[in-house]
């Protein structure tokens, strides 16, 4: 026997609709390409969004089809959301930090029929002139006034202009909510990025699950800054939640310096924000040596990689209750998030910092299991560790085009690639990713306990750990350093920093000054490119004494 509720498919659209219908005066704010900020509200956006739907139309798009996007978080590119997706095409959201070479893959791969690009990535689009002979059109994202000219593309288009003249009305479709809305490719270190195709129904899931108390807390008395790009896994979902809940949006646009942010912060009310750690990092620190504060923000969203627990606590002594989750391209992308539980109220700062630095607990409707190396479950103690295995209605079954990929367990669990523990109350901690994690001598060392203490000295900015091979123990950690300006470090400092807090057969053989740690394209270490350094400086005896 079925229930007698009426069968309304979760659809994008609905999230711009109820917003402009019930917050429909609440602000979206973006500071844009061209410099200014842009001001105007919900309903604002809803009117938009349908001149835009008008206008794909017109261009003869048919359902399913690919939109690309290469763009900054602004006002224009939240329109590309809803306009998009809620029309029944694909909002393919393309992250122009990847290699050139991938985004020409990833391009052709989606079979993209339309390009909206800022301003910014006009030199990027002319680069791949010979990859896009087939699009219906390539659209800038600016007015007449800011229109650039291109001899490479000559038929570039004016996005104020393509929706200029479109009805302010569109008949939104309804159709079913597994229809495929969003399309991002991942950033992975080896071999062509993949895929996630999401559909509306998981798109609104994920989005009202992330607005629960216990995970971002988010509701219409904030003021929502999304820092983490909308190229990146769709902002964590904040364009959707946003809107959703009736907060008031603020978009910080190309300007992610700590100046920039901090003054956008202040200026607007921002009482909500998350990134990835490199970001926040940058702000602290210009905050520390321009000696200032927030008066509004309130909490910050922490993921993409683990923030160090030095990092958290900065915050919190600046007011700001830090949450930090855990997610990946493949779960759309939260899963967990480390909120307190009430039976931690007592616990000492330290104690709270260690659960905190956590990658946290499942959401509702995230189902997890950890395996150990035979296929069993870990005990449930927090300290025996294996591989997390998610499912849910918004982790992905598979890639784009490639249905049945290898990262996806027969049994219908997704292998996250991530070795971690498990406690009583379902914390989980993340020792190591899989490939990351330093095997030596029977032993297993985890890279991100080694990166976290390192983060404590003085001296260093950012620090990275990486396995070198050894003829020995099989293999052996090195620590990569980015120092402070003016800062010392030498490998008897390093010594001295983990002796008493690691075991010693643990504390890395060597450690490599740099002036940068490289990153991916969505912030994280890559740590595959250190390897390489370490092979070769520490071949050529290249280590800093």
């Amino acid at each position: 026997m079925l229930g007698t509720m009426m069968n309304v498919p979760l659809l994008v659209s609905s999230i711009l609709r109820h917003a402009a219908t019930f917050h429909g005066s609440t602000e979206i704010v973006s500071r844009t390409v061209e410099g200014s900020i842009h001001r105007y509200t919900y309903a604002d956006a809803w009117i938009r969004s349908q001149k835009l739907a008008n206008a794909l139309q017109r261009l003869d798009l048919q359902f399913g089809d690919r939109v690309g996007t290469l763009a900054w978080n602004g006002y224009r590119h939240l329109e590309l959301y809803y306009g998009v997706s809620g029309s029944g095409l694909i909002c393919h959201t393309i992250n122009p930090r990847l290699f050139r070479e991938q985004i020409g893959y990833i391009i052709e791969h989606a079979g993209d029929r339309i390009i909206f690009s800022d301003l910014t990535f006009l030199p990027l689009l002319e680069s791949l002139a010979d990859r896009l002979s087939s699009m219906k059109a390539i659209v800038i994202l600016t007015d007449e006034a800011h229109m650039p000219k291109s001899e490479i593309l000559p038929n570039l288009v004016c996005y104020e202009t393509l929706i200029a003249d479109e009805p302010d009305l569109f008949d939104w479709p309804v159709f079913d909510e597994n229809r495929a809305s969003g399309l991002c490719y991942t950033s992975g270190t080896t071999g062509d990025p993949k895929g996630v195709l999401y559909s509306h129904r998981s798109s609104v899931l994920h989005s009202m699950a992330i607005s629960l108390p216990d995970v971002l807390n988010l509701s219409a008395s904030d003021t929502i800054a999304p820092v983490v790009p909308m190229f990146h896994v769709n902002a964590w979902s904040l364009p959707f939640a946003a809107p959703m809940v009736g907060a008031k949006l603020v978009m910080p646009g190309p300007n992610l310096d700590g100046a920039s942010l901090h003054s956008l912060f202040e200026s607007e009310g921002v009482t909500f924000t998350a990134g990835v750690p490199t970001v926040w990092l940058g702000l602290l620190d210009w905050m520390e040596a321009h000696h200032q504060t927030f008066s509004t923000l309130k909490r910050m969203a922490i993921g993409g990689s683990a923030p160090p627990p030095v990092m958290i606590n900065r915050l919190e002594t600046m007011g700001v209750t830090v949450r930090h989750a855990w997610g990946m391209t493949e779960t759309s992308p939260i899963g967990l998030t480390a909120t307190l539980m009430p039976k931690h109220a007592d616990l000492s700062a330290d104690a709270k910092l260690t659960l905190q630095a956590k990658q946290g607990r499942p959401l509702f409707g995230i189902e997890l299991r950890v395996d150990s190396p035979e296929g069993r479950p870990v005990s449930r103690d927090g300290k025996s560790f294996g591989a997390m295995m998610v499912r849910g209605p918004w982790v992905a079954s598979g890639y784009f085009q490639s249905p049945k990929s290898p990262a996806h367990e027969t049994d219908g669990w997704f292998n996250t690639g991530d070795v971690v523990t498990i406690d009583a109350d379902g914390f989980v901690q993340i020792i190591d990713r899989t490939k990351d994690v330093v095997k030596s001598g029977g032993e297993w060392i985890s890279s991100i306990e080694l990166e976290n203490i390192a983060h404590a000295h003085p001296a260093i900015q950012e620090a990275a750990v990486v396995a070198k091979p050894d003829e020995r123990w099989g293999e052996r950690p090195v620590l990569f350093v980015q120092l402070k300006p003016g800062a010392r470090f030498s490998r008897a400092d390093m010594i001295d920093h983990y002796t008493d807090r690691v075991a010693k057969w643990s504390i890395p053989d060597d450690v490599i000054i740099v002036n940068e740690l490289p990153h991916t394209a969505t912030g994280k270490l890559l740590k595959t490119a250190m390897r390489e350094i370490a092979l070769k400086q520490l071949a050529s005896h290249g280590v800093a004494e």
